[in-house]
């Protein structure tokens, strides 16, 4: 891959989060590249440009999930997992499924689907599940 797997991780990642939402359904509340004002009470988002958002990333999230220690797979779905559906739970279904990636990718969309937010964005959820899966193994 031309890019180290952060890289094309976050790439894919804010590509699929996009800009700027505040969706007063959204329990993460002000949204813009993914970070919510729910996660980052003191940050100004509406100001928050992509440098700012990649630093979050990485030492939030993809360092936290020890991400630079996997393959591209599980480092990218990690990484996805992380943001969307908080880090531990991240880890807690790593624990889980242990090496065993789908696994893992479907019981992210059970969670989805349990979710009291799944009547308003679960197609959208759904969809970036499947994109990350595909993502995961074009890469590898």
């Amino acid at each position: 891959m031309p890019l180290n797997n952060f890289e094309a991780a976050f790439s894919l990642v804010v590509g699929i989060e996009a800009g700027y939402v505040n969706d007063p359904q959204d329990p993460g509340g002000e949204t813009k590249f993914g970070v919510s004002k729910r996660a980052y009470p003191n940050l100004d988002i509406a100001q928050l440009n992509l440098e700012e958002a990649k630093t979050i990333y990485q030492r939030d999230y993809w360092t936290k999930c020890h991400c630079e220690t996997l393959a591209w797979p599980w480092a990218l779905a990690l990484f996805d997992c992380a943001i969307n559906q908080g880090v531990s739970t991240a880890l807690h279904l790593q624990a889980l499924f242990p090496g065993d990636l789908i696994k893992f990718l479907a019981e992210r969309g059970v969670r989805y689907a349990e979710s009291k937010g799944f009547p308003h964005d679960g197609r959208g959820w759904m969809r970036r599940l499947i994109n990350i899966t595909i993502q995961s193994q074009r890469n590898e």
